[in-house]
């Protein structure tokens, strides 16, 4: 792996543990997704028997968080509640959920109501551990051998800091004990995102109500749930209304990212999307395996209870290729098997329209999550007549994919963070598509 990949784990705070060794014997993704759950095991063994309701409540629970100075209105940046929740999974069955919810202690001033942000995290692992929600409580954890980093938790603050207040979603598998994460599925995703809302507006500690404004925030794969929650809302939840959405290097076409991805420094990626398909698609484990060796059951099993950090230390410059009975890269293998393909087309993005402002930014110079797809679902809710802003985040293209994926994250971040602010407080979204062409 590039050694650019440790500055990039020390400048954006990602999360790591320590990968398994090699002699381990293998086990099924179920069990080590269940056997990585880390801090407050009870709290994220989902129950029995669920709620009928989307965005019910199971359970909730304080959550100190970490970072927090004494204030004028109470301790700053808020207090954070821990949050269990019904959501639907992309199967149409009932699943459990976990995140968290913090009340700012800084006023809202922008008129109305306390407004409320969705924030969707980007690629945190699939080990249970990685959750973004326990990482607002620990966000350098050097628990049980892993060293964590909540990098979110910048953007949360940001929100906070003024008088926003925000619930932040573990998605469908990533905590909760009971399944695997499914990475980038485009409906386990938005469903998880416009649950957390409902979810939030549930808490009786909670000042914000129905009529409070809603926000979504996301980047990378935050990117893609944000974007599927803005193309479900109408559908899904049609009294989530939602004021803006920030929708930052959204994996739209995950064909295009696989190749993208193959081989770089986040080749971890291309497992943990394997395991969860696997988990939302049962009918394609005897595709895999038919094409997976040992080596690349191997690696499924040992990123299925990985963080990012793993993953990047692990798996990082792997190409797929070595996975495969035949050599062939994962893309090859998708090319010649029909049912990926269609599995694959029915994650992308684009083919629903937003009704409400979205902003869509990414990297001129992204290769890892590539901008020309990011680009290419600008222009097809432009085409279906969606309220968009387009940004192009320019940045010098460096070497190595990792940092071009990165850095408009951090460059572009206090610009996403007002805009949304913004629709919060009423004002009107510029909007101009012409803008989304190259």
């Amino acid at each position: 792996m590039p050694a650019v990949a440790l500055g990039v784990l020390a400048g954006l705070g990602v999360q790591a543990g320590v990968a398994p060794p090699a002699s381990a014997a293998p086990q099924s993704a179920t069990t080590v997704a269940t056997a990585g759950a880390g801090a407050d095991p009870a709290f994220y063994d989902p129950p029995a028997d669920l709620p009928a309701a989307d965005g019910s409540l199971i359970r909730t629970e304080a959550l100190p968080l970490a970072l927090s100075l004494p204030g004028v209105h109470g301790p700053l940046p808020g207090k954070a509640t821990r949050l269990m929740y019904k959501s639907t999974d992309s199967a149409g069955g009932p699943v459990a959920v976990t995140g968290a919810y913090i009340e700012p202690s800084t006023p809202w001033k922008g008129g109305g109501p306390r407004p409320v942000v969705a924030l969707a995290p980007g690629t945190m692992g699939q080990g249970d551990e990685c959750a973004a929600s326990k990482a607002l409580g620990k966000p350098l954890s050097l628990d049980e051998g892993s060293v964590s980093i909540g990098y979110e938790n910048l953007a949360i603050y940001r929100f906070l800091g003024k008088g926003v207040a925000v619930v932040v979603t573990d998605y469908v598998g990533l905590g909760t004990t009971d399944r695997p994460h499914t990475y980038v599925n485009r409906l386990d995703g938005g469903h998880a995102v416009l649950d957390a809302v409902r979810a939030a507006r549930a808490l009786p500690q909670a000042s914000v109500t129905a009529d409070s404004p809603v926000g979504l925030y996301g980047y990378s794969e935050g990117g893609g749930a944000t974007a599927s929650a803005a193309e479900l809302q109408a559908s899904y939840a049609p009294e989530v209304k939602l004021a803006g959405s920030y929708v930052g290097a959204p994996p739209a076409d995950l064909t295009a990212v696989l190749h993208a991805v193959d081989g770089s420094s986040l080749s971890a990626a291309l497992g943990w999307s394997i395991n969860g398909f696997l988990q939302s698609e049962p009918a394609l484990k005897p595709i895999v395996d038919t094409h997976i060796n040992e080596k690349g059951r191997t690696a499924l099993n040992d990123l299925s209870r990985m963080c990012i950090g793993d993953g990047l230390f692990a798996y990082g410059g792997r190409a797929s290729s070595s996975w495969t009975k035949s050599g062939a890269s994962l893309a090859d293998v998708v090319k010649g098997e029909p049912a990926l393909q269609t599995f694959l087309a029915r994650q992308r993005l684009g083919s629903l329209t937003p009704s409400s402002p979205v902003r869509l930014a990414t990297g001129t110079s992204d290769d890892l999550v590539p901008h020309e797809q990011a680009r290419r679902l600008a222009a097809d809710w432009c085409a279906k007549g969606a309220p968009v802003t387009y940004v192009p985040v320019r940045i010098l293209p460096l070497p190595e994919k990792l940092l071009n994926h990165f850095l408009p994250l951090i460059a572009d971040q206090g610009a996403a963070v007002d805009w949304v602010t913004d629709r919060l407080a009423g004002k009107p979204a510029t909007t101009d598509c012409r803008a989304v062409a190259r």
